[in-house]
């Protein structure tokens, strides 16, 4: 979903810089056989994860939401030579889709996947990371903020996308509406949370971005 003219978005597209040809065949197969191909975080948003990811310059990124793969290639972008990129993702269906265009990569031996409950995997890996990406279910935003913040790096990013929530976070919540209730949520905790510095961009669906106060 986008927030501005369709127009206007294809202006900044075609004047932003070229989608690299893997991401192109990872996204037409995408839109081809995923029942969701909208999940797809596209040209757009790709590279400007991928120009995040660069300013950061992460050693280590954490990804919760892998879907078919394109948002990883993008945040590896940034990595440096000897970094690493772990994403976690809980279908099991997707996991060969990914590995196909993860192996075609340059970035193959850097990405490191996992397949199953994030809340039960991040607080296994023995790391700090410098950039983290949400883009998984809603309900648990919340939850992923708690688990990776004390792991994280002075300065480091977090990054979370679909924080307007097809424009719902604005509209009266219904009652068994439990995904916009969650976004709400998670939206006030970044906004109050004394350890980062937060600014929501009304990006597509909404993209968040929190920096990691420095400590002292």
């Amino acid at each position: 979903m986008n927030f501005i003219d369709e127009k206007l978005v294809a202006y900044a597209q075609d004047h932003s810089e070229p989608e690299p040809e893997l991401l192109q065949k990872l996204s037409r197969e995408t839109w081809q056989k995923s029942l969701a191909p909208n999940m797809l975080s596209g040209h757009f948003q790709g590279r400007l994860l991928s120009m995040l990811s660069k300013l950061v310059k992460p050693e280590v990124i954490l990804e919760i939401g892998t879907f078919t793969g394109y948002s990883a290639l993008c945040l590896a972008e940034g990595l440096s030579k000897t970094g690493l990129l772990h994403t976690i993702d809980c279908n099991e269906e997707l996991a060969d889709f990914q590995q196909k265009y993860f192996s075609q990569s340059v970035y193959m031996d850097q990405i490191i996947s996992y397949l199953g409950d994030a809340t039960e995997i991040i607080p296994k890996l023995q790391t700090k990371f410098d950039l983290v990406f949400i883009d998984a279910d809603k309900a648990n935003y919340c939850n992923y903020f708690h688990l990776v913040i004390e792991k994280m790096n002075p300065g480091a990013l977090i990054i979370s996308d679909n924080v307007l929530w097809y424009g719902k976070v604005i509209q009266p919540l219904k009652e068994d509406d439990e995904d916009t209730r969650s976004i709400l949520a998670f939206n006030q905790l970044l906004k109050n949370d004394p350890r980062v510095e937060t600014v929501l961009l009304p990006i597509r669906d909404g993209l968040t971005l929190s920096r990691i106060k420095d400590k002292g």
